[in-house]
């Protein structure tokens, strides 16, 4: 069902998303804090690749990735476009062999699993020790999602990651969100969090419309100087969070 929701999304994400305003601000940002960890000539797993723009962005910088996703039509995508790509479900990683210099999830792939902590052997058994692995999840709360939706009178969706869960119509799957401590607790012992940073705390999520790009750019400009800081990158639309292998 997972991999059946996201063919039907593949043909419209990167108008939807990759080239929003909003999604290319969400993802430079991601950018800033990766690339000096995944640095030339290394070998990096790109975990829920989509339709391949993050290992573009990466070959760009001649690291070297291999892109997995669930969806045929997403693998397929980012084939189109040189990516390196396998269909292969994230909770399948079990399956895959090689030794990897880190691995990267962007944007909400790990939020369509329940349980992530049933990751973290198979990760730490692909990633080298010393390797990164950079997880960007969707958090338990997003200031900018409340109040939007909260402003436009509908309650259910201003609340719905509060309790760790809800149900994504569009897609037609449900949807797990995480906390930082519950990221760290699912890879304890084999990884360590040495950081994470708000992604898009000044910057609105993809879906709220009617926002100049000029003004999403001066946003982004915000989020440089504040999403990091302890207190507000927990109000962000996303959380990156960055883990190292043992």
């Amino acid at each position: 069902m997972l991999a059946g929701s996201f063919d039907l999304a593949a043909a419209r994400y990167d108008e939807l998303w990759t080239r929003s305003p909003a999604g290319q601000a969400q993802r430079n940002a991601v950018w800033r804090h990766i690339e000096p960890l995944f640095r030339p000539g290394m070998k990096i797993l790109d975990l829920g690749c989509g339709t391949g723009e993050d290992a573009l962005h990466l070959a760009d910088g001649d690291v070297s990735v291999r892109g997995l996703d669930s969806s045929s039509e997403m693998v397929r995508v980012a084939r189109s476009r040189g990516v390196d790509a396998t269909q292969l479900a994230i909770e399948n990683l079990e399956c895959l062999h090689g030794v990897y210099d880190g691995a990267l999830s962007n944007f909400g792939a790990l939020n369509c699993i329940n349980r992530v902590a049933s990751l973290s052997e198979s990760l730490a058994r692909l990633v080298r020790p010393g390797g990164y692995l950079a997880l960007c999840t969707m958090g338990r709360f997003c200031a900018w999602e409340t109040a939007w939706y909260a402003l436009h009178g509908k309650p259910a969706k201003a609340s719905r990651r509060w309790n760790g869960s809800s149900f994504s119509t569009s897609l037609g799957i449900p949807v797990y969100y995480f906390s930082q401590k519950q990221i760290r607790q699912a890879f304890r012992g084999r990884f360590d969090l040495v950081a994470w940073h708000g992604i898009g705390v000044a910057v609105p999520p993809s879906f709220v419309k009617g926002i100049p790009a000029a003004v999403t750019a001066a946003l982004a400009k915000v989020d440089v100087r504040v999403a990091h800081r302890p207190f507000l990158r927990a109000f962000a639309d996303h959380r990156l969070a960055i883990l190292v292998r043992r």
